[in-house]
């Protein structure tokens, strides 16, 4: 899962993704550490983040 690469590269505070995406701010810092989550967690990112699951879920996007 990529979404701590993801943020940074955004340069998003996780503060700012909490607002953004309604999940909350331990769930995030958890998926940040364990690099796993329940699928409605990833999209609710996903989506706030503007991209897909694969570019969240995956290190590297299939073409």
């Amino acid at each position: 899962m990529r979404l701590k690469e993801i943020r940074t590269e955004r340069g998003l505070s996780v503060p700012r993704l909490v607002e953004i995406s309604g999940v909350p701010r331990r769930t995030i810092q958890e998926v940040e550490n364990r690099n796993d989550c329940r699928v409605s967690t990833a999209i609710l990112l996903a989506d706030a983040l503007g991209i897909t699951l694969d570019e969240l879920c995956r290190d590297k996007v299939a073409k």
